[in-house]
């Protein structure tokens, strides 16, 4: 799928391949669905350039001390993994200026408030709501 460009992003994670298919994305997209993307810095680089449109969420841990916190209580990953997940999070943090919004998740509840709110907000884009603009000017006549 690499070499038939088929995904919007793509990206080796910590030696693990993940990518967003582009086919899903239309799929989702015509289907009316609200499309969430939980992806790195160079996959939202990669998103930007061929869906200039795409509306960009970074969001942050409250401390790196509260990070390293959370990735230990998961007791999910070696503690090599964690070391190179907050190394990672020491270079991206770096990129938030490049995003159009910021939520610090300092509080769960709190943070998928603020996302929820940034979602709504987009469905109301004019870009989002041309479609239907179009419907209704149509029976506008004239």
């Amino acid at each position: 799928m690499v070499r038939r460009d088929e995904f919007v992003e793509w990206a080796d994670v910590h030696g693990h391949l993940y990518g967003t298919a582009h086919k899903q994305l239309l799929s989702a997209q015509d289907a009316g669905k609200d499309i969430l993307l939980d992806i790195d810095v160079q996959g939202h680089k990669q998103v930007l350039q061929r869906l200039p449109e795409a509306i960009s969420v970074f969001v942050m841990p409250p401390s790196f001390q509260e990070l390293a916190r959370r990735l230990r209580n998961r007791r999910s990953d070696s503690a090599q993994d964690i070391e190179r997940r907050l190394q990672t999070a020491r270079e991206e943090i770096a990129h938030w200026s490049e995003y159009e919004y910021l939520v610090v998740n300092d509080h769960l509840r709190d943070a998928t408030k603020a996302l929820r709110a940034i979602i709504r907000a987009a469905r109301f884009r004019r870009t989002s709501q041309a479609p239907r603009v179009e419907k209704i000017i149509d029976k506008f006549g004239g």
